[in-house]
């Protein structure tokens, strides 16, 4: 299919109440609502639509339709590669993608299913280094993402919590990334990831942050909450 048609079927599921909310959790590059650059197809329509499009033969050339004028497109997409079944393929997809997302939503929410397959691993952590040195914020915040999504449980290795902590960057989603990586790695792989915490690697936002948002998380337990807490920069001893 085409873009445009696949624009006016997403115009025909619009629901601008949706919209016009919507717009103000993701913000475009400069900073505003996304209102203008947003049709209001929720993502349950869009993660529907996204299967049925995936199987269609046609469906590379709006693949390859890029940059997209809309974030309701750009989600698409990423809902379509994350159905993609051949690993070469989605990487491909995703590498040719990724330079065109502008925004944490969609970053966030392409999660390519044959990622997570034990075989592909290697192949998926070579991709990953190379992402987190990129120069494009999402590319980066996508690598950090796939390290916390697939290299947390039985493929982790203590090495990936060092790399991710060299990550030192002034953009606010990056940091944030970082900050969700560490929390997540504390609730699954604590006494690895203690020592970062307590050498002070992480900047002092991203440090505090790890700890917010580690604290504010059922996994973690009580005793081990109340001891972070006393890690954090700026506490008065």
């Amino acid at each position: 299919m085409t873009e445009k048609e696949i624009r006016k079927l997403l115009l025909s599921k619009q629901d601008k109440e949706y919209r016009d909310f919507q717009a103000k959790l993701i913000p475009d590059p400069e900073g505003e609502p996304m209102t203008s650059s947003m049709i209001g197809v929720r993502t349950p329509e869009l993660r529907s639509m996204a299967k049925s499009l995936a199987k269609e033969p046609g469906i590379d050339e709006f693949l390859q339709d890029l940059p997209h004028p809309y974030f309701d497109e750009n989600q698409l997409h990423a809902f379509i590669i994350s159905e993609t079944r051949d690993y070469e393929k989605c990487m491909e997809q995703v590498i040719a993608f990724l330079p065109y997302v502008d925004n944490w939503a969609t970053c966030d929410q392409m999660n390519p299913k044959v990622f997570g397959k034990k075989n592909n691993r290697d192949a998926l952590l070579k991709q990953v280094k190379i992402w987190l040195g990129s120069k494009k914020t999402y590319e980066v915040r996508f690598g950090i993402k796939m390290l916390m999504s697939h290299f947390l449980d039985e493929a982790f290795d203590p090495k990936y919590l060092q790399m991710v902590a060299r990550i030192k960057s002034e953009e606010y989603y990056i940091n944030m990334m970082i900050a969700w990586y560490f929390a997540t790695a504390l609730a699954k792989q604590y006494d690895a990831v203690l020592p970062v915490i307590e050498g002070k690697k992480l900047s002092p936002w991203v440090h505090n942050k790890t700890i917010q948002k580690a604290v504010e998380s059922y996994r973690i337990t009580d005793e081990q909450k109340t001891y972070l807490r006393t890690l954090k920069i700026g506490n008065k001893k």
